[in-house]
């Protein structure tokens, strides 16, 4: 008779979610299509949530020659919503919301100079001001600068994820 002798694994628990969200992000990735961005929110139990960055092959390097053409243009984050809106396919993994940008596109609009309709741009400043008022701080003029599609903008420039 033979004894067959298995290891004893450990199981420790850990806070640390990291590794599943990103086994989620590659299972997600594999099935779109090459440059791409799509940017992962993940929403916890306690109401936070954790916004991931990925691209699919050649996004990355697509995603920074966009941003790069955006800012020399002078594009701020009102034409970067709007532009992205354009593009973007939103869709859900249970508590996961991921929106998937096809990066081709979002170069054209930019090498086009398709620009945010005025009264949006306008909106988006109220926004601001009344965020403004509400904390007691104050807001440089006009809009925010263009948030990014890139990983130098989104990751290297903006190490904390904030979008």
């Amino acid at each position: 008779m033979t004894t067959l002798e298995i290891p004893a694994t450990s199981l420790t628990v850990s806070d640390d979610r990291s590794p599943v969200e990103r086994a989620v992000m590659g299972s997600v990735l594999a099935g779109h299509e090459p440059e791409m961005y799509l940017g992962f929110c993940f929403y916890r139990p306690d109401g936070g949530a954790r916004v991931w960055h990925s691209w699919t092959r050649g996004g990355d390097v697509l995603g920074d020659q966009v941003d790069q053409l955006a800012l020399a243009a002078g594009m701020d984050s009102a034409d970067w919503l709007h532009i992205g809106d354009r593009h973007c396919t939103t869709s859900h993994r249970g508590r996961i919301r991921i929106e998937a940008y096809r990066l081709r596109p979002v170069l054209a609009d930019v090498q086009a100079g398709e620009r945010s309709p005025e009264d949006r741009r306008a909106g988006i400043r109220r926004i601001l001001d009344c965020a403004a008022e509400q904390t007691g701080t104050t807001i440089p003029a006009g809009v925010p600068r263009w948030v990014g599609f890139g990983p130098h903008l989104l990751t290297v420039l903006n190490p904390k994820g904030i979008r």
